[in-house]
């Protein structure tokens, strides 16, 4: 026999299933990883006490200021990532959360990813070295250009890497170098033709960069807008899309001409 049900206990009946979908999210963990800024280095200067870049011969310059790439701290690919720690990264301007294939796209267990991420950084090192030589003109195996990172994984310090060894060779071409003695940060990948890719997690890498004290981020034309939405007040986001882009920008910014914005 069936009974009839008050409105108030038929919402309560309803409301049942929702809140048990809820309590079930709230325990499971979610396809999502966490970041926030990371560690910025200089690629003109020292790592845990060794020189990022070394180059043996040929003659090198003496350099200024900083060229600083910057990074990105997530957690793991198989971190439990709950729907609590997604609300409260959420509403902060210091955490991102990003879906995590975006991040671990290759899958794997960690060490594997981690392995991962280190021969992309040495393939990307190689590749900034023939980058930066193509740039200046110079043959490739006219000189031994070694670069250092550590742990460091990745390709986004490519371009980065690219414009340190070409201020340690040449400077801005008329006896000067590139900073202008600034600290100068930014991102991006390289390719042996200069040209600039996209890397991610732009939102927290200008955060990393404004803390480690940079004033000018040179960031991938495509990601432009994405890091000026997200800039602190004091740093100047510059965008590039060739390694061309980047010299003549870093060059127009000692000389007072013109520099690209978003």
């Amino acid at each position: 026999m069936l009974s009839r049900l008050s409105r108030p206990r038929v919402l309560a009946l309803c409301a049942l299933p929702v809140l048990a979908l809820f309590g079930t999210a709230a325990l499971a963990p979610l396809p999502f990883t966490l970041a926030r800024p990371g560690v910025t280095a200089d690629v003109l200067g020292k790592d845990d006490g060794r020189p990022v870049i070394t180059i043996t011969g040929a003659e090198t310059r003496p350099t200024d200021g900083q060229l600083r790439m910057t990074t990105i701290l997530a957690t793991g690919p198989k971190a439990d990532v709950r729907i609590g720690e997604v609300f409260d990264s959420w509403f902060r301007t210091d955490r991102a959360v990003m879906p995590r294939d975006a991040v671990y796209p290759t899958g794997g267990s960690e060490k594997e990813i981690e392995k991962h991420n280190l021969d992309d950084m040495k393939e990307s090192q190689n590749v900034a070295v023939d980058a930066a030589l193509n740039y200046l003109d110079r043959e490739p195996g006219s000189m031994r250009v070694e670069v250092d990172l550590g742990d460091i994984g990745g390709p986004s310090a490519g371009l980065f890497l690219s414009l340190g060894i070409i201020d340690k060779l040449d400077g801005n071409g008329s006896g000067g170098g590139l900073t202008g003695g600034r600290t100068i940060a930014g991102t991006g990948t390289i390719t042996a033709d200069g040209k600039v890719g996209a890397v991610g997690g732009v939102s927290m890498k200008v955060q990393g960069a404004h803390r480690d004290g940079a004033s000018v981020f040179l960031v991938p034309k495509a990601e432009c807008r994405q890091a000026e939405a997200e800039a602190p007040d004091g740093l100047r986001i510059v965008p590039v899309s060739t390694l061309k882009d980047a010299v003549g920008s870093l060059k127009a910014l000692e000389s007072g001409g013109k520099v690209p914005s978003c």
